[in-house]
């Protein structure tokens, strides 16, 4: 893409929204385990994902991919991770820290750049360099201020990371991977709630009708969002994703201060501005790196004619 389109901007704007209202959502259901709710996510998200594929007529793929066990080992890798993601972000919302989930969605992508630095063996620029240094010095900060370390944001960050990180490996379109992964999760998610059900503590059985419209609406806010960036993508340049999706924590982190009322002191007040000047940092970088495409492609192109 060398231009951002009108269209790929309403998608990618309509799913960033939806990811940066899930608080609401997920704190309406506070009163039902996280794991009935990750379970009722994965569950419903199935039926969803799978009238999307066939609407696409891509359940070809789906068939292929059960059929090749690499990459179903593969999926299973990415099932887990992104399962633990789910459950991290759900737990952290429900028992009133919000904020720390933001902090964990503004810290993945400078860690995204780091494992690259690491693991693919990228090179990294002083300033991508400056903001990963800026994002650990602001979990230090919260470490020494709390006494412990952060570990639900740092779930968040390795969690969806990794994910990320083994996600690109997947040799399949991002509406196949993830109902491929809803479906290798089904029968965990299934197995919990009959285990439940047996052990009498499954909330399901006594859910008012609006529990139920929220846990049956689980797997709408899972899959839906997703399908709607998987087609903003298509129509925005990498960049322009890479610094919108920072709209999402930041959107968490507006409702967790003025609309949950948790507490913004502490070690917070030093801890979020540095996060938000690696973000700068971050920013910048893409913005640089965009504008040398462009200029590089703007360059006239000298051949055999």
């Amino acid at each position: 893409m060398s231009e951002d389109t009108p269209r790929g901007f309403a998608f990618a704007a309509a799913a960033f929204l939806i990811w940066g209202g899930l608080p609401f959502y997920f704190k309406a259901l506070e009163h039902v385990p996280t794991i009935e709710v990750i379970a009722h996510r994965v569950i419903w998200a199935v039926p969803v994902a799978l009238a999307w594929l066939i609407w696409l007529g891509r359940t070809a793929d789906l068939r292929a991919a059960f059929r090749t066990p690499r990459m179903l080992g593969m999926a299973c890798v990415t099932a887990a991770l992104i399962s633990v993601n789910w459950g991290t972000y759900v737990w952290l919302i429900q028992s009133g820290q919000a904020m720390e989930a933001a902090l964990g969605y503004y810290i993945n992508p400078i860690f995204s750049v780091f494992l690259g630095a690491t693991l693919l063996g990228e090179k990294l620029s002083l300033r991508q360099w400056g903001a990963v240094a800026l994002a650990a010095l602001a979990v230090v900060v919260l470490t020494v201020e709390a006494g412990s370390l952060p570990l639900g944001a740092l779930l968040i960050v390795f969690s969806w990371g990794s994910y990320a990180f083994f996600k690109r490996a997947l040799p399949i379109g991002p509406n196949q991977g993830f109902a491929l992964e809803a479906l290798i999760l089904l029968p965990v998610a299934l197995a919990y709630l009959a285990w439940a059900q047996t052990q009498g503590v499954l909330y399901a059985a006594q859910a008012s009708a609006l529990d139920w419209a929220l846990l049956l609406g689980c797997g709408v806010i899972t899959a839906v969002p997703l399908i709607l960036y998987a087609n903003g993508a298509k129509g925005l340049n990498l960049s322009t994703i890479a610094i919108s999706s920072y709209s999402i924590p930041t959107m968490i982190f507006l409702i967790s201060v003025f609309i949950f009322r948790e507490p913004f002191e502490g070690g917070r007040v030093v801890a979020f501005p540095m996060i938000w000047a690696a973000m700068a940092l971050y920013i910048w970088e893409v913005l640089r790196k965009r504008r040398a495409t462009l200029a590089a492609k703007a360059l006239p192109q000298h051949g055999a004619g």
